[in-house]
């Protein structure tokens, strides 16, 4: 049986205090307004004493575990899109409790245009925490690489093409005597980013061998390796979350945006919603599918038709597009336990 609803707070959450703002549900008038710290123990406090209301609140970096807190005391908790919520973030007289007021009375008036979003449960996302961990040592390494290299051809010197991974103490045979001292630290640098990212791909294949075997599956689709597959199934979480595999998608940020009024209907790029480094590992395993060492396979040919139009925008949007239907794919696969086909589609035509 739902809960009955009296009044709906809007919580604006700060790095250390946050603010709130209470309307009465049935009149709409503003009853109180005040902050708290943003700390589990306070928020247990603040939510305990409100079982009957509402609270919205903009997604940010504490949403999810003050989200988690407030389900579990009061009423209803909405985590708001703020993507869909410029009016409050883009204000003229913008302050907290402005914001807090806001997101109370829009709350108060329909829930649906908050474009409210789900937060992935305590326990997946603390196993995506190696994954971003990863992620972020990662981009420290390859900023490193990318400095050596124009430190070396600033000097009329450059460094041979090969992967990130294998750049590191080896290669100061390559920098001339005059760099050496300079560089040294920062190749050194280099290669201990990489063993330590060695060390999160250990944690990673673990985490899928232990808790996620559904990863397997995944891994049929040449190109998708662990990584990718344990990251797509913590970000989506559970397959039934979504109606079709077509909307995986969407809520990925590989579908196109639309500005559609009167006669005009505009070609847009995608949205980028969703997930960053998820969308970005499907767009390297789109990479991967349609280079040279990619098997043959529906995603290729499909990828390779849209290749085939003509152009440099030609061949970024059928990466793209790939991607898209890798996501799908991916979807359908978690849904069903199917034996990967690649060619499954070409034969039936």
């Amino acid at each position: 049986m739902a809960k009955r609803i009296t009044e709906t707070i809007g919580l604006d959450l700060g790095d250390r205090y946050s603010t709130w703002c209470v309307i009465n549900q049935a009149t709409g008038e503003e009853v109180e307004s005040g902050r708290v710290r943003t700390t589990p123990k306070a928020m247990e406090c603040f939510f305990g004493a409100r079982r009957s209301a509402r609270i919205v609140m903009e997604v940010g970096t504490h949403s999810p575990w003050v989200s988690r807190i407030a389900a579990e005391a009061c009423a209803e908790a909405l985590v708001a899109n703020a993507r869909e919520l410029r009016f409050i973030f883009q204000g003229k007289r913008k302050s907290d409790t402005v914001d807090a007021m806001l997101l109370a009375r829009v709350g108060r008036m329909d829930p649906e245009l908050l474009s409210p979003i789900r937060h992935r449960g305590e326990v997946a996302q603390r196993d995506l925490v190696s994954i971003r961990a990863r992620d972020a040592l990662v981009a420290a390494r390859t900023k490193l690489v990318n400095s050596v290299r124009g430190l070396m051809k600033s000097s009329g010197f450059r460094l041979r093409k090969q992967a990130a991974k294998s750049v590191g103490h080896r290669s100061l045979e390559e920098v001339p005597a005059e760099l050496r001292a300079a560089l040294r630290p920062m190749l050194h640098a280099i290669e201990a980013l990489t063993d330590e990212v060695k060390e999160y791909d250990a944690q990673v294949e673990a985490i899928a061998n232990e808790r996620y075997p559904e990863t397997e599956c995944l891994t049929q689709v040449a190109g998708v390796g662990r990584l990718t597959a344990l990251a797509y199934v913590l970000t989506l979480e559970d397959p039934a979350h979504f109606a079709t595999s077509r909307d995986a998608g969407s809520f990925l940020g590989l579908v196109p945006k639309r500005d559609q009024s009167g006669e005009t209907d505009k070609q847009l790029r995608i949205s980028r919603c969703g997930d960053r480094m998820v969308r970005t590992l499907l767009v390297q395993c789109a990479h991967y599918i349609l280079g040279r060492n990619g098997p043959d396979s529906d995603l290729k040919r499909f990828g390779e038709r849209r290749a085939s139009r003509g152009g440099a925008a030609a061949k970024k949007r059928a990466v793209i597009a790939v991607a898209r239907k890798l996501a799908v794919l991916l979807h359908a696969l978690w849904r069903t336990g199917e034996a990967y086909e690649p060619l499954r589609h070409s034969r039936a035509a």
